[in-house]
């Protein structure tokens, strides 16, 4: 998986036709409703994408322990993304992995997150926006897990920047880097 560290950050569903036969190994899902979830995550999955599901994006999926544990069961998702340090928890419960994500709006908010990664030990972080690479460096430095950055990076040498600075994936919106 690392040989590719690009993730599909996929945030409309005119996007999944495009990531099915991409080179991507993963795909961030922030689109889609219950209602439509399950066949999202088998197209991907039939794919061969894991499926990570932003819980707080994606429409009808609570925040609990038990939408999380439905999540795993029933849509068959390979993970979760959230912002909340008690979803990392239900997903390991669930049997599912867990991405925490966290925006460095500025040094108090990093602090913050680190802590809370400390504590909650999600499977993997990502770091928004992932435009700093004197920031990414130090997140990568005070954590033990795999590093995602993503959010405003639209170029070539922006991703480079970013794993040259120590992150582990670059999570990007643009099919061009699929």
């Amino acid at each position: 998986m690392s040989s590719y560290p690009i993730i599909a950050s996929i945030t409309d569903a005119e996007q999944i036709k495009h990531v099915l036969n991409s080179q991507v190994k993963r795909v961030n899902l922030m689109t889609g409703t219950v209602n439509n979830l399950k066949q999202i995550i088998g197209q991907l999955h039939d794919s061969r994408k894991q499926v990570f599901v932003h819980i707080e994006m994606v429409g009808g999926i609570g925040r609990d322990a038990a939408s999380i544990q439905y999540l795993a069961e029933e849509f068959k998702a390979d993970g979760i993304v959230t912002t909340k340090s008690n979803a990392v928890a239900a997903a390991r419960q669930a049997g599912i992995l867990s991405i925490q994500r966290f925006f460095a709006i500025d040094t108090s908010a990093v602090e913050t997150a680190v802590r809370m990664i400390k504590t909650s030990n999600p499977d993997e972080v990502e770091l928004m926006p992932g435009l700093m690479p004197r920031i990414i460096s130090e997140v990568k430095q005070k954590i033990k897990q795999p590093l995602i950055v993503g959010g405003l990076i639209r170029h070539e040498d922006e991703i480079k920047l970013a794993l040259d600075s120590g992150a582990d994936f670059v999570s990007i919106g643009s099919s061009t880097f699929w």
